[in-house]
């Protein structure tokens, strides 16, 4: 049976205790918001060397971060070199979005190295395979689809995005309307094209029911892809953006009458007073289902800081509903991200999923700052570091003022306002 299968049976399974646990909610929560369809936990049926992961409503939001080979950087070693920093760093689960060498193999090595659950995209293998057997994209089978939807699930594979709502009529949309930068998923451009050429419908929607067997026989959560997201704040918001958010809303409960569990991915490029609006439509056209977003981007024109104008947009997503974040890396839009700007991304987005967590009274969140206050009170320099975000930077810019005795940092030195504080407490107190 699949977590959602249990979950409606009133029984609490052995994931839905350590979420609980890992969460400090009772199981009863964990397991009734699987019921709902706003929490999910993943945890393939083969992958069980890993600690589940719960994400949804009431949870502390969680961070991705996308890892994976192109045609260009084909380096194993990077890439998990690349999962110890994300790791280290604190993300909550990796997606694999190789295009380059061998992707079975990177794959599996990447599953193996992580102790966090893996995403995947397996229309990228498809495609890959359908080039590397000299055809082009556009002239992969359906078949050849749902075969590298299986191999990700037998590999493992935890989660998977798969652009179900890129169909005739949402791709007729985007044309009509017009857009500035068109389909900027690689995945939503691969079976736009596809549907063209073939005069069909999209495998992944029209055989819908063929995808949820598989993702059942394995329990891995459907990520319904945003294959149609902007790509630029011009484009935000569109008809055919939203068009694919009510075929992703339908197709969500038919996935669940079938025990399938379900997120929904959204944008993507999207001015900062369109965020709140965007996570209403999507939680009430998908039925309250975890929203995982990449971002979204706030501007267009930051190249080389867009983790910060993503995580500028994901504490105001996480903090109007949105359960997810994707990082965004200071290399968006530039090259392949190498181990730095993977770290960079991840404590960005980690900063943002905090602040989302204060305004959304995550239990424990506040717990944090509320620590971090009385540290610096006392300063106390260990405790300061180690309730930190990013501990690792902490230590390393930290400087301690001589002439404060270390009561206070070579900022302020001798007249830091909280030493002075201090002082003047203990004279009154001295006096009485």
């Amino acid at each position: 049976m699949t977590q959602l299968e249990i979950a409606r049976q009133g029984k609490i399974s052995e994931q839905m205790e350590m979420c609980a646990e890992m969460e400090g909610l009772e199981p009863e929560f964990i397991r009734k918001g699987i019921e709902d369809g706003n929490i999910v936990v993943l945890q393939n049926k083969k992958h069980t060397f890993i600690k589940p992961l719960a994400i949804g409503k009431g949870l502390r939001t969680k961070i991705n971060a996308n890892i994976g080979t192109s045609k260009d950087h084909v380096d194993l070693d990077m890439e998990l070199k690349k999962v110890r920093v994300c790791v280290e760093a604190g993300a909550d689960t990796i997606m694999d979005l190789s295009t380059g060498g061998d992707l079975d193999a990177i794959r599996r090595a990447i599953i193996k190295e992580s102790p966090l659950p893996i995403g995947t995209v397996p229309i990228y293998q498809a495609a890959v395979e359908a080039l590397n057997n000299r055809k082009a994209i556009v002239e992969m089978t359906a078949d050849e689809i749902f075969e590298a939807i299986e191999k990700n699930g037998e590999d493992g594979v935890d989660f998977i995005t798969v652009h179900c709502g890129v169909t005739k009529r949402s791709v007729e949309s985007i044309e009509s309307e017009g857009r500035i930068l068109g389909i900027v998923s690689r995945g939503g451009s691969f079976l736009a094209k596809w549907i063209k050429y073939n005069k069909k419908e999209n495998p992944l929607f029209e055989d819908f029911d063929r995808l949820l067997k598989i993702a059942k026989a394995y329990d891995m959560v459907l990520s319904l892809g945003d294959g149609l997201r902007p790509g630029c704040l011009a484009d935000a918001t569109d008809r055919g953006q939203v068009q694919e958010l009510i075929h992703l809303g339908e197709l969500t409960k038919r996935a669940r009458e079938k025990g399938v569990q379900v997120m929904i991915e959204g944008p993507g490029h999207v001015p900062i007073d369109q965020i709140e609006s965007n996570i209403l439509v999507q939680k009430r056209l998908c039925h309250e289902a975890p929203f995982y977003v990449l971002g979204p981007l706030v501007t267009d024109i930051a190249p080389g800081y867009d983790h910060l104008t993503s995580a500028i947009g994901g504490a105001i997503a996480g903090s109007a509903g949105a359960d997810f974040l994707c990082y965004v890396t200071p290399s968006e839009h530039l090259r392949l991200p190498n181990l730095e700007d993977v770290r960079e991304g991840i404590i960005a987005s980690k900063i943002a999923a905090h602040v989302s967590d204060l305004a959304k009274n995550v239990k424990g969140a506040k717990e944090k700052d509320l620590l971090m206050a009385k540290y610096r009170k006392k300063f106390d320099w260990e405790g300061q570091v180690n309730v930190s975000i990013d501990p690792k930077k902490t230590s390393a810019l930290l400087e301690k003022s001589e002439s404060a005795e270390n009561e206070g940092c070579t900022m302020c030195g001798e007249f830091c306002a909280i030493r002075i504080g201090k002082n003047n407490d203990k004279k009154d107190h001295e006096i009485c």
